[in-house]
Parts: C-alpha cells; sequence; structure tokens
C-alpha cells in the first residue's frame, strides 16, 4: 500500500512539473459575447445529411475582432436521430490569428450549442459546462471550456437569435499543457495500459455526476477507442485517459438521455459505478480526494451567472446524494466498487 501510495504521489509530481499555461482564449472562465454569421439556417436544417463546411464569420465583441471562419455541424446522437432542431458546430479559422488576438494558437474548435430554443435547453447545457471546471478543479489532465453568449445571425437577416454555449479545448493543447501527446491506438486497449490514478478518478467523476455514457478500453463499432474519452501518452509506458461529453449524465438530466444499451438501469438519474477493479485502489484515493474538495466543486455552480437558482439546487442534490455514496471509504466499497468491472 505505502509503494502505491508513493508511485502515484511520484505521478502527480510528474503531470505537475510537466504543466503549462492554457491558450488566452482558456486562460478565463469569464464568460464571452461572440458573434456567429454565416448560413446558419441552413446548416441547423441540413446537419444529419450533410457536415460541409460553410464560410462565416466569427466576431469577438470585447475586445473586438473579427475572424474568417469555416461552419459546419458536428457530432453523432445530437446532430442525428431528430435530438436536436440545432446542432453542435465546428469552428475552423481559415486564416491564423493574431499573437495579440484571443484566439491566438486556435486553428479549430468546438463549439457545444443549445440543442433546442426552449430555455431548460440552456440551463441544462450551463449543468454540461459546469461539468468541466469541476473536473479542471481534480486534474490538469482535463479539458478547458469556455462559456459564450453566441448571437448567430445571417447576413440576410432571415436568421437571428441570441444563445448560450461553450467552446471546448482542443485535445492538443490539452496534451501540451501536460507535457504528453495524443496516444495513436486502434478499436481497443487493455486495462493494464491504463495509467491507473487518472483511470480511477476518471471513473469516480462519471459516478459522481452519473454518466454511464463512456469507455476506457473501447470506442463505439468501427472507431478508434476510446468512447467518449482521449488517449494521452508520454509519461512512461501507461495511456492517460482524458474524459469529455457528458450532456447524458444524470446530473445534465437531457430529456433525450436514457441509459446505454445492456446497462440495467432505470434512468440516466441513477447511478452505477462503471471503473475496472484493476484500480480500486486508486478510486479509493480519488473518493478521498473528492471529499477534500467538495467545497471547491460545488462552488462552480455559485460562478455559472446565467444558472438559475432552481437548476443550481438541483444539481447540488444530485452531488450531496454522491457524497452520502462515497462519506467513507468502507461506503465506496459497498456502494460503488462492488460493480467494478473486470477486464
Amino acid at each position: 500500500m505505502r509503494d502505491l501510495l508513493a508511485l502515484s504521489l511520484l505521478a502527480v509530481s510528474s503531470v505537475a512539473s510537466a504543466q503549462s499555461s492554457p491558450t488566452p482564449l482558456f486562460a478565463s472562465d469569464a464568460p464571452l459575447r461572440i458573434t456567429i454569421q454565416g448560413p446558419i439556417g441552413s446548416i441547423a436544417r441540413n446537419a444529419e445529411r450533410s457536415v460541409e463546411p460553410q464560410p462565416a464569420t466569427l466576431t469577438l465583441v470585447a475586445p473586438a475582432e473579427t475572424h474568417p471562419i469555416q461552419l459546419s455541424a458536428r457530432g453523432l446522437s445530437r446532430r442525428t436521430g431528430g435530438i436536436c432542431d440545432f446542432p453542435p458546430l465546428r469552428v475552423e479559422f481559415t486564416q491564423k490569428p493574431a499573437a495579440s488576438s484571443l484566439f491566438d494558437g486556435q486553428k479549430r474548435l468546438k463549439l457545444v450549442t443549445h440543442c433546442k430554443s426552449a430555455g431548460t435547453f440552456e440551463q441544462q447545457l450551463l449543468v454540461e459546462y459546469a461539468a468541466y471546471p469541476m473536473l479542471n478543479v481534480l486534474t490538469p489532465l482535463s479539458f478547458r471550456a469556455r462559456l459564450l453568449s453566441v448571437e448567430y445571425t445571417e447576413p440576410s437577416g432571415k436568421f437571428s437569435q441570441t444563445k448560450w454555449g461553450f467552446f471546448i479545448e482542443d485535445l492538443d493543447d490539452v496534451a501540451k499543457r501536460n507535457g504528453l501527446t495524443e496516444a495513436k491506438v486502434g478499436a481497443r486497449i487493455t486495462v493494464p495500459q491504463l495509467e491507473p490514478r487518472q483511470a480511477g478518478l476518471a471513473a469516480m467523476f462519471e459516478y459522481m455526476i452519473g454518466n454511464l455514457d463512456w469507455s476506457l478500453r473501447a470506442g463505439p463499432e468501427g472507431e478508434v477507442c476510446c468512447h467518449n474519452a482521449k488517449l494521452l501518452t508520454g509519461n512512461g509506458p501507461s495511456l492517460t485517459p482524458v474524459i469529455y461529453d457528458f450532456d447524458y449524465s444524470g446530473m445534465v438530466d437531457r430529456p433525450y438521455a436514457i441509459p446505454p444499451e445492456g446497462i440495467k438501469v432505470r434512468s440516466v438519474r441513477q447511478r452505477m459505478y462503471r471503473g475496472h477493479c484493476r484500480h480500486n485502489q486508486q478510486a479509493l484515493a480519488a473518493a478521498a480526494e473528492f471529499r477534500n474538495k467538495r467545497g471547491e466543486i460545488e462552488a462552480v455552480f455559485n460562478q455559472i451567472q446565467p444558472m438559475s437558482e432552481r437548476t443550481k439546487a438541483k444539481a447540488l442534490a444530485y452531488l450531496a446524494t454522491f457524497y452520502e455514496d462515497i462519506a467513507t471509504d468502507e461506503a465506496v466499497r459497498t456502494n460503488l466498487l462492488k460493480t467494478c468491472l473486470g477486464g
């Protein structure tokens, strides 16, 4: 046990020493106001059939700067199947932003959007956004996100609406911040290949927010590993998982979210621990860290001004049941680790 703790502390020290600053866009959590002008209506109407990029412009309101971009629909579940009226978007800069620009260093960005126009969908988006700074509290091996007030317009004036959204940091920048690189892997990996501490922390975080829609071992059919997780390498022989995409979690509670096939729970609000038994000691250590940082994690919701008090209260009540589940090491063993996965 003492050797395991020493190795864990060494891994933390190695990561900490390799960290560097985020790019300007993700160096602050303050919300931004931007305008995206282009064929917005056409992209939204044809999202299920076409992801061809279209010319558009992105304007930062303050300090004022405008950039030519290519804009396209992206994603799978939210883009197809009639789930959303407005798809997630991909922003690609067609000219390199100046060194003085807030977008310095950016090439392609994922933009998470509101899905549907009803206000409840924007509130759910704000909870989904909250998952990213919550994870940032726990580990630098996580995507940063930047909250946005986005005005979508068309040159003709036929389409105009302002909605909340957020940009997600590029994987290369996550890797660079941590002195790592993206791992090139096939469709599946083995559990022993995973860096234990980060795998245990990732599984605990997914349990906290009630997310079952992920895998650290395999990607969706026909795709490389992993599902809603990326793998980094460069810190020894292990592969370090970085998790993302939390809209199917119980904390967010999207109306379209259903449990993955084969997992026997009534709804996404019902938690089930899906970490690997091999990482049980790391999961126990992660639970202790979550307990120690509960105040910082919950404080994230107070920093998201557009979030309603009702939405905040619902999310915090859901997190409170997680903290009941992990109140002690024995509670973690009883409530979580009994359903750990082999492999």
